[in-house]
């Protein structure tokens, strides 16, 4: 039996903006191009023969909105016929978590604009992009069981309140604040300074870092954090 394939490979790309106080949001462009021309998609595109995965989305961000982003995890693949009307097209996922005032975003090539969207939100979403981004969300909820999240998204400094509002923010729940806080010292990764902050007429809170040594070991080790909700 003769084989019939003419199948092209994109990437795509979720990257969420994390600031302070409970905002997630995610970078988005407008496309400039059918199909959907002036909605709004991920970032990502075609990969060219040349490139390996990683170098194209990693050029498709450059490209779509000038940011660059060191390090995106691989996500899922998606492949679903007729996902993109022109082609059959199978698309490789990739998410970060990054925290937008790093970077100047602009739009260029075959994107008419791009903007940072709070996750709560959205607007709708081009192609399969939605479910893309629901497979990020979720797959960034369960990486905090298993990895520590905080060290580039948070102050050098912070009280520990603002580590409780990442967690919070990501699982879009509360959660149980002292067995949190005990469970979270235990493992050795933020430590105690001597310094305290004052704000408006509150109480001072103590501030905290991260133990930039224990943080890279418990990153690159079997870590396993169950966290009780509220």
């Amino acid at each position: 039996m003769k084989l019939k394939q003419d199948i092209k490979v994109a990437v795509d790309a979720v990257v969420f903006g994390y600031e302070s106080k409970g905002k997630l949001s995610v970078l988005l462009i407008k496309r400039g191009v059918e199909p959907y021309k002036d909605e709004w998609a991920l970032p990502g595109g075609l990969v060219l023969n040349e490139e390996s995965l990683e170098e194209a989305v990693f050029r498709e961000l450059k490209e779509e909105t000038g940011v660059k982003i060191d390090y995106l995890e691989q996500l899922y693949t998606f492949g679903t016929p007729k996902r993109d009307p022109r082609n059959r097209v199978i698309s490789v996922s990739y998410f970060g978590l990054v925290k937008p005032n790093y970077f100047n975003i602009k739009a260029d090539t075959d994107a008419a604009d791009v903007k940072w969207y709070r996750l709560k939100d959205m607007p709708k979403l081009a192609f399969d992009h939605q479910d893309i981004l629901k497979a990020a969300h979720q797959r960034l909820q369960s990486k905090l069981s298993y990895e520590p999240i905080g060290f580039n998204l948070l102050n050098d400094e912070f009280p520990f309140s603002d580590l409780e509002h990442l967690y919070m923010t990501i699982l879009e729940q509360d959660i149980d604040r002292r067995n949190f806080r005990k469970k979270m010292l235990s493992f050795g990764i933020i430590e105690e300074t001597e310094k305290i902050e004052r704000i408006g007429s509150g109480r001072p809170a103590k501030l905290f870092r991260f133990n930039t040594k224990k943080f890279n070991e418990l990153s690159n080790s079997k870590f396993h954090f169950e966290i009780k909700l509220a």
